[in-house]
């Protein structure tokens, strides 16, 4: 088992991942839809790819399940992360001259990105599970997602001086920089960390598609599965519309784009935080259920409030609208962290943590890649046929729409499943 320190070390390797993607997702998505004038279902399908790959994350989970390691695909994936958004950004240069070479290149690109998030990512989470003591799994995942949080707002706010003046060459520099400082930070962190916590292998018999569909079985698996998709498709429909919309509505430069990027995140941040503190401060309270349905309300709520800003052409709202959306979606999102914790070891399937958790990990990235594409496809019909303030509009309510749904299916989900593995902390 792991005590504190290693629970940081571990939350230094997702602070490197979320500050990489954050420039792959964001930034260059950005740079594509604004600064070339590509139509932002290019974009959205670049991202859907990177999420759709993650399909495999059971089949990582079930790898580092019968080897009983977990550190090889930590490091493996943040190798091929950081080689992944290198490539993302060299891609932009050439889409500017050859742009069909361009995208290309950003397709093998964003394969990668998502290869290497998933095998980094369903491990380490795997590794965290089962290398802290019950007790200790709700705080130690609100601890590391924080420090991923922290890793995006942080890179975020920063790529504001880094990229202005804005150039492709620029671009490159800085997520190269960022990606090889991400696999250095991986590899001082993890190293020796699993000796002490190393799983014991699990049966290998039958192969990964049996395992799998055991874990499908379990009820509780199969109905959080469920829960983490639709929720999912809900926060993941406005993250590649936010910085389009702050360009093409009020006008900001790639650089200040990114920044309110990084102050939504901190609003995420903030967020859970609050949820930590609270549930702290009483004792680990069995709050799973009513901060999550809390935290979706909210976002419809914020989401609305940041189409308002558009239409109104309220600048000055602009950030306390989109930290609010942060806010309330870090509310509803450490909810959902800290109950996949608890039930990761959990079911029927005993030595599947890792398939377990690659399963959700699969729902989540099926989601997010299709919310990408939902959010970049509406947008380009709606500017099809309204000036921009009212399109963008129209697909922030129906963002709002789909956080009111989750809201509604978090008070069945959560209902049925309330039990002690709910505790956030």
């Amino acid at each position: 088992m792991i005590g504190w320190a290693g629970i940081i070390r571990l939350g230094l390797v997702q602070a490197g991942l979320g500050a990489v993607v954050v420039l792959v997702t964001s930034t260059i998505n950005r740079v594509m839809i604004v600064e070339l004038g590509l139509p932002a279902l290019i974009s959205g399908a670049l991202v859907a790819l990177h999420y759709g790959v993650q399909v495999m994350r059971p089949r990582w989970g079930y790898g580092s399940d019968v080897g009983g390691r977990r550190t090889p695909f930590i490091l493996g994936g943040m190798a091929l992360l950081a080689a992944g958004a290198s490539g993302a950004a060299g891609s932009v240069g050439l889409m500017a001259t050859h742009p069909v070479l361009g995208v290309l290149a950003a397709a093998a690109a964003f394969l990668a990105v998502g290869l290497g998030v998933g095998a980094a990512g369903t491990s380490l989470l795997t590794l965290l599970a089962g290398a802290v003591v019950p007790r200790r799994r709700g705080p130690a995942a609100t601890i590391v997602w924080l420090m991923m949080i922290a890793g995006i707002v942080i890179t975020a706010t920063l790529a504001k001086g880094w990229l202005d003046p804005f150039s492709t060459a620029r671009l490159f520099q800085v997520v190269s920089l960022v990606g090889a400082g991400a696999f250095g930070v991986a590899v001082l962190a993890v190293w020796g960390l699993e000796g002490a916590a190393t799983a014991a292998p699990a049966p290998g018999h039958g192969g990964f598609l049996p395992a799998l569909r055991e874990v499908w079985a379990e009820p509780q698996a199969r109905r959080f599965a469920i829960f983490v998709f639709v929720s999912m498709l809900a926060y993941s429909a406005q993250e590649l519309v936010i910085e389009p919309f702050a360009g093409a509505v009020f006008g900001l430069a790639p650089g200040a784009s990114a920044g309110l990027t990084g102050q939504h995140h901190a609003g995420v941040l903030v967020g859970m935080a609050v949820v930590a503190v609270v549930s702290f401060a009483m004792g680990g309270m069995q709050g799973g259920r009513l901060w999550t349905i809390g935290g979706c309300a909210g976002s419809a709520v914020a989401v609305a409030a940041v189409a308002a800003c558009g239409l109104q052409g309220a600048g000055g709202l602009l950030v306390p609208a989109v930290v609010a959306l942060g806010v309330a979606n870090g509310v509803f999102a450490v909810a959902a962290i800290g109950t996949m914790m608890g039930l990761a070891g959990e079911g029927q399937s005993q030595g599947r943590a890792g398939t377990r958790m690659g399963l959700w990990g699969a729902a989540q990235a099926l989601a997010f890649g299709a919310g990408g594409l939902f959010g970049t496809g509406m947008s380009d019909l709606a500017r099809a046929v309204l000036t921009p303030a009212p399109a963008y509009a129209v697909v922030f309510a129906t963002q709002a729409v789909l956080f009111l749904v989750a809201a509604y299916l978090a008070a069945g989900v959560f209902g049925v499943a309330r039990r002690p593995a709910l505790a956030l902390a």
